[in-house]
């Protein structure tokens, strides 16, 4: 389906309800960095049909650091040569219109900062610093890549010996910020989903919240996803190209100073 294209009618429907929203945030996962050639992890060619989700919980990075953090270096590969792309871009336009206020992600790869959003909430953390478990020292994840490829694998906190970990959660870790990101669903009467499979809790009760406290929930993922019930639109094709023809209809709209009749 998404490769014939976004439906127009789902676009307008989506654009009038942004448009006309008092307070909207966007919701986004993995799936809106595919385009800028990093995997998802649930999608056909998600990353863990590569490897098992065991790798990412907090007990193998425990028990196992060093496997942990070599596996995580050959992710950074990839993740420090992305670049924002064209659903980053749109949303990061939307934010500044006033459209968005807000976005919150499951992302670790700070490709929405890059992009221009300016509040961002990353219930998942971030991969651009480590962190010391035993002292809490933060570094910049440069620092820390250089330490493994001279050798220091798992690489070691300078103040005390401790072993670094991503700046980022775990499987078994709670998710970051989840309080602020609930109270900003609460208030919201739109949330835009973009490229999350909606299968991750609690970060997928963002949604919920919206849709429970009477707004209106909009999804853009190539696959279906399980809070697709929810949905007053589902868009079905890629995010690069539902963001940039919503971002576009939303500019004409405004333009114009009217909206699609529902």
């Amino acid at each position: 389906m998404g490769e014939a294209g976004c439906d127009v009618r789902d676009i307008e429907e989506a654009a009038n309800i942004l448009v006309n929203a008092r307070h909207a945030i966007a919701f986004t996962g993995a799936g809106i960095s595919t385009e800028s050639g990093i995997p998802d992890f649930r999608g056909p060619q998600g990353l863990w049909k590569q490897y098992s989700p065991e790798i990412a919980t907090i007990d193998y990075f425990l028990q196992h650091p060093k496997e942990f953090w070599l596996f995580y270096r050959m992710r950074m590969s990839t993740l420090f040569t992305a670049k924002p792309n064209r659903a980053h871009r749109a949303l990061a336009e939307l934010e500044s219109m006033g459209v968005i206020k807000a976005v919150i992600t499951q992302n670790v790869d700070g490709l929405h900062q890059a992009a221009g959003s300016k509040n961002v909430i990353e219930l998942h953390g971030t991969m651009r610093r480590a962190v010391c478990i035993a002292c809490g020292r933060a570094y910049p994840m440069d620092v820390v890549t250089r330490k493994i490829d001279s050798g220091q694998v798992p690489p070691l906190c300078d103040e005390c010996g401790g072993v670094l970990k991503p700046d980022t959660v775990l499987f078994g870790e709670p998710v970051k910020d989840f309080d602020r990101a609930r109270e900003l669903a609460m208030i919201s009467d739109a949330v835009l989903v973009v490229g999350s499979s909606l299968t991750v809790y609690p970060a997928a009760y963002i949604p919920l919240f919206v849709k429970e406290m009477g707004g209106k929930v909009i999804i853009i993922n190539m696959e279906p996803t399980e809070l697709d019930y929810i949905a007053d639109v589902n868009i079905r094709c890629k995010a690069g190209d539902a963001m940039e023809k919503l971002l576009e209809k939303i500019i004409e709209m405004r333009k114009q100073g009217t909206t699609v009749t529902q």
